[in-house]
């Protein structure tokens, strides 16, 4: 297994998460590894990118301010932090691992998902 997410869960309006992701083998060498998320009928969008120094981070303009990427590399780990998460942030979540950028056709290694439920 190359990713695997935890971290997923229930939590109300205005609480926090955080994801992880651990990498194994060519998957956490990759120059990028971020984080996208699918919600019920809705496409798979990019949440979140950082490169493989953690020097560059990016985000998805729905989540800027209030989640937080960060990787630990003696770890080969990659977290998302999340903070005051709304309804419509109701997705499962899956961490990706490739070239770095927010197209998903940019990630070679994807893991399997971890679902996180916002309720109102």
């Amino acid at each position: 297994v190359q990713l695997q997410a935890s971290g997923g869960g229930l939590v109300q309006a205005g609480g926090s998460l955080r994801l992880s992701c651990a990498a194994s083998g060519r998957a956490f060498s990759s120059a990028g590894t971020g984080w996208f998320r699918q919600a019920p009928g809705k496409e798979r969008e990019f949440v979140a990118v950082i490169s493989r120094s953690g020097g560059l981070t990016a985000y998805a303009d729905s989540v800027k301010g209030r989640f937080t990427i960060s990787r630990d590399n003696a770890e080969n780990t990659v977290y998302l932090r999340m903070n005051s998460l709304k309804p419509e942030d109701t997705a499962v979540y899956y961490c990706a691992a490739g070239q770095y950028g927010s197209s998903p056709t940019r990630y070679s290694y994807w893991g399997q998902g971890t679902l996180v439920t916002v309720s109102s």
